[in-house]
């Protein structure tokens, strides 16, 4: 599918060192010039992918000539949560009961 053509920003240090503060990263200048340059050669791929036309392209099932070969689908161990419930400090009807943390 195609898309219309739209314009983007390029970042600078002070955007990136914005965004980090509210990731609660610390990040130097030199470290915010250099992923703000990175950042923009993220952001300048995607802009040019987003103006490839794709009309009439068929999506992928696959990315390889055949299809991969799935493994059997079969139990290889047994249901031990009775096991690792019984040292559980609170468990009811199968679930672990944990202190509400969400008022």
């Amino acid at each position: 599918m195609s898309t219309p053509d739209t314009q983007h920003t390029d970042l600078d240090a002070q955007t990136v060192s914005s965004i980090a503060n509210l990731a609660r990263l610390s990040l130097n200048d030199t470290q915010s010039k250099a992923y703000a340059q990175s950042l923009n050669k993220i952001l300048d791929m995607m802009h040019t992918l987003k103006n490839i036309n794709t009309e009439g392209v068929e999506p992928l099932k696959s990315p390889f000539d055949n299809p991969q070969p799935l493994r059997d689908d079969y139990v290889s161990q047994s249901n031990h949560r009775n096991e690792y419930q019984a040292v559980a400090p609170s468990v009811e009807q199968g679930l672990y009961l944990v202190p509400r943390v969400i008022e």
